[in-house]
């Protein structure tokens, strides 16, 4: 992609949709950690029909810390993972209660310090929760990253590296959302909807697939 088609591409997101949001269903900082930290491997809606059973009952780091690993467990299984995603949580929530106060950090030292929180993870509570200007790349950012041509890179830290130096500043907070959710439902991986793309003019990627397969 070229340098000064990456403004006009982001501009079209914008105006396509102007205040994008994560998929995942939250109302504090720590349920968006917990949902985030639950989502690896996952999708966010399988991820929002757990929470909406554990949220009502457990939603600060003391009251996971009150339900116990295999409580935790009985709201999570339908996720996949859960076992070792309720080992995370639990040992997170412990942290949070012994060095933190039961609130959730705001650098990224601290955050990537809790069991089950990597880099991605911290990324996204940072800018979700605290609009810090953050890119958090997983598969789908990933992949639009390099077919589009925006950003190039053998890993996520590469793409992220790339991102942040190639995104103008005002489309910073928000462009992690709008790669996300282009990648969910249009830049998808198997056939990319081209057919609908409202930045396909801007994207490196050939050939365009111009109508729907079949």
């Amino acid at each position: 992609m070229k340098d000064e088609d990456v403004a006009p591409f982001f501009a079209t997101l914008r105006a396509a949709n102007p205040m994008p949001a994560t998929e995942l269903e939250f109302s504090t900082v720590f349920e968006l950690l917990a949902a985030v930290l639950l989502s690896a491997q996952a999708t966010d809606v399988g991820v929002n029909k757990a929470t909406r059973r554990l949220f009502p009952v457990a939603n600060t780091p003391e009251a996971i810390l009150a339900l116990g690993r295999d409580g935790l467990e009985s709201y999570i299984k339908t996720i996949g993972l859960y076992r070792m995603k309720a080992k995370h949580l639990m040992e997170t929530c412990r942290m949070l209660v012994e060095r933190h106060g039961g609130e959730v950090p705001r650098s990224r030292e601290e955050l990537q310090a809790l069991p089950g929180v990597g880099r991605k993870t911290a990324n996204v509570v940072l800018n979700v929760a605290f609009g810090e200007e953050t890119m958090a790349v997983d598969t789908h950012i990933f992949r639009v990253g390099n077919r589009t041509g925006l950003a190039p890179g053998r890993n996520p830290l590469e793409v992220e590296q790339v991102l942040l130096r190639r995104i103008p500043r005002e489309f910073m907070v928000d462009a992690h959302h709008w790669l996300i959710l282009h990648g969910r439902y249009v830049c998808v991986a198997r056939t990319p909807k081209c057919w609908q793309c409202a930045v396909v003019q801007y994207c490196d990627y050939q050939p365009k697939t111009p109508t729907p397969p079949g």
